[in-house]
């Protein structure tokens, strides 16, 4: 699961991250941004890998194999 975190007070994100990697980063620019102010906002939370995930190339493999199926079936 991967994790991105929205800061409360300004528009900033952190980019899909693991969950400490998240949290630890929004703590760092509440630091530097927000010095006094606890760190608050959103967590947002993703199905996709860390990685950024493969939806796309999944698809198009599928997409793919039936054009393949159905080539073989006219046949």
């Amino acid at each position: 699961m991967a994790y991105r975190y929205w800061c409360g007070e300004c528009g900033f994100k952190t980019p899909w991250l693991g969950e400490s990697q998240g949290e630890q980063r929004q703590m760092d620019h509440y630091a530097k941004r927000h010095p006094g102010i606890p760190p608050g906002g959103l967590v947002e939370t993703g199905r996709k890998g860390m990685d950024g995930g493969c939806g796309c190339v999944q698809a198009v493999g599928v997409l793919i194999l039936l054009l393949l199926i159905a080539a073989a079936c006219r046949r």
